[in-house]
């Protein structure tokens, strides 16, 4: 009988571990997901920032080659590729 409660009681402490660690396990998972959010919201926010950094990067080119006066073509080109991507942006502003 004493061997049969033995036992029963190294089962009922290693069930008592098994949650312990699952217990832990949770938080850990609950934090990590929270740090991913974190850091997908970064990688939007950095995203978004290259991007308008782009979008300046082109505005500067076009004001450099229209300020030069050289290459009207070239300068006539990007102010249409412009125009073409905004009416873009607006068209799926309006849907």
């Amino acid at each position: 009988m004493k061997d049969l409660e033995l036992l029963v009681s190294g089962i009922e402490y290693k069930v008592r571990k098994l949650i312990e660690q699952t217990n832990a396990l949770k938080e850990e998972l609950n934090r990590v997901k929270l740090e991913k959010e974190t850091l997908e919201k970064v990688v939007r926010d950095k995203r978004s920032e290259v991007k308008t950094l782009e979008e300046k990067i082109k505005l500067i080119n076009v004001a450099k080659t229209i300020e030069s006066g050289k290459d009207s073509a070239q300068a006539k080109q990007k102010i249409n590729d412009l125009v073409r991507e905004i009416d873009k942006c607006i068209g799926l502003l309006n849907k």
